[in-house]
């Protein structure tokens, strides 16, 4: 089997045995239920740990080198900011285009009306940071104590200041880069071994969510959970589709296909920072995406592309009106539109950003930031879809910018696809 089909099945077969021992532990005291404890709590949640851990280790070492790498073939010939543009104006455009259809969808199928909440479970919101403290944190102090946290924005900051140096350095930057380029073959090789790890990391991940929630989440907040899966879908196969072959010519099919191995490692981990180094794997060895690109646009989609997120919370602000019977004007939709998208760099880096930024819309419109307490229950399930979608995005925007730079090349997305294993080397 391909590395991407062994994937396939450890998340399903992931799902069946945690629906399973889910249904095991209801009888308390019993030997099956003791031993899918024991299953759950020290095998299953310490190799899913273990696994995620392995991934955020090669992280920062990924970015920073990769990033030090790109700028410093960017520096020589100046076109960083002009990427940059590029980059962020179509996060932005595709973030905007999310929360509209999410609103859109969701006022066609009305997934709140019935409920009648006078009332919901307190729930405590984390403040959002102001736009003056966002651009203050993005530039680092410590360089060290970034790379120590993840703060990814402050990373990127700093290693595209150290990229230009070293283009500007003459000969001993030329040594230094050497240096670095031969660290991210290294760690790009760390990266192709973990990724034949993936299908049990996968499964004991899986299989320990699943024995927590059981597939009856789902059915208590069942037309709000299917709202949001179909309008990811929708955003994700029609969307982002749709303005690939527009901008690029190429074929989305193709795209979809050297996409799929990062598309169900964020599935798995529901995270898009623990995914960047197989993303920027698929990017460079399956798209054919030059590193002085994917270097720079696949972490900062992973920070500030957020168009699940955008999504998520459009439906979820429809959700909300409609249990406690509070109208929304459409100047109440624009201000959700503005406000969702540029939430979604505004936000960037903080820990729980879906939840805050989703206060911070119902806010903005005068609803009760407690109803997000309403759709706690499958928000899990419902991360785990729209960090596949966020993937993608990254991944589609990437190729955009590769191609319009003419930084992609054509020959690997298009022949790589037929091959679905990962080395260590060459393509």
């Amino acid at each position: 089997m391909t590395l991407s089909t062994k994937i396939l099945l450890g998340m399903v077969l992931g799902v069946i045995l945690g629906a399973l021992l889910n249904v095991l532990s209801a009888s308390e005291g019993s030997f099956a239920a003791n031993l899918a404890a024991w299953l759950i709590n020290s095998v299953f949640d310490v190799i899913g740990k273990i696994f995620i851990a392995s991934l955020k280790l090669l992280v920062v070492p990924l970015v920073f080198v990769s990033l030090v790498c790109g700028a410093s073939a960017m520096g020589v010939n100046a076109r960083m900011g002009q990427m940059a543009a590029k980059t962020l104006g179509l996060y932005l455009l595709t973030t905007a285009i999310a929360v509209t259809l999410a609103l859109a969808f969701a006022n066609i199928i009305d997934p709140g009306m019935g409920i009648e909440m006078s009332s919901a479970s307190t729930y405590e919101a984390k403040p959002a940071p102001s736009v003056k403290e966002v651009l203050i944190n993005i530039f680092p102090t410590n360089p060290v104590k970034a790379m120590a946290e993840g703060n990814m924005l402050q990373i990127i900051v700093f290693a595209i200041l150290m990229g230009v140096a070293v283009t500007h350095s003459g000969e001993k930057g030329q040594n230094v880069l050497n240096f670095f380029e031969s660290f991210n073959e290294v760690v790009m090789t760390m990266v192709s071994f973990l990724m034949h790890l993936a299908p049990y990391g996968v499964f004991c991940l899986l299989a320990k969510l699943f024995s927590e929630l059981g597939i009856s989440a789902i059915a208590d907040l069942a037309k709000y959970f299917f709202t949001v899966v179909l309008v990811l879908l929708v955003h994700g196969l029609v969307v982002y589709m749709t303005l690939f072959k527009a901008l690029t010519r190429l074929s989305p099919l193709t795209l979809l296909k050297n996409v799929r191995p990062a598309m169900l490692f964020a599935f798995s981990t529901s995270s898009s920072s623990a995914t960047i180094p197989v993303t920027m794997n698929v990017a460079e060895r399956r798209i054919g995406i030059d590193n002085s690109i994917a270097s720079f646009t696949v972490p900062l989609g992973a920070t500030i592309n957020m168009d699940g997120t955008a999504i998520m919370q459009g439906v979820a602000t429809v959700f909300i009106a409609q249990a406690f019977n509070i109208d929304i004007s459409l100047g109440g939709y624009i201000a959700v539109i503005l406000t969702a998208t540029l939430a979604s760099v505004g936000t960037a880096g903080v820990p729980g950003v879906g939840l805050i930024t989703l206060a911070l819309v119902l806010q903005q419109v005068g609803l009760p930031v407690e109803g997000i307490a309403l759709i706690i229950g499958v928000d899990r399930l419902l991360d785990m879809m729209r960090t596949a979608v966020n993937v993608t995005g990254d991944c589609m925007v990437s190729t955009v910018v590769a191609r319009s730079e003419g930084l992609l090349d054509e020959t690997i997305f298009s022949e790589v696809s037929d091959r679905d294993e990962y080395q260590a080397t060459e393509p």
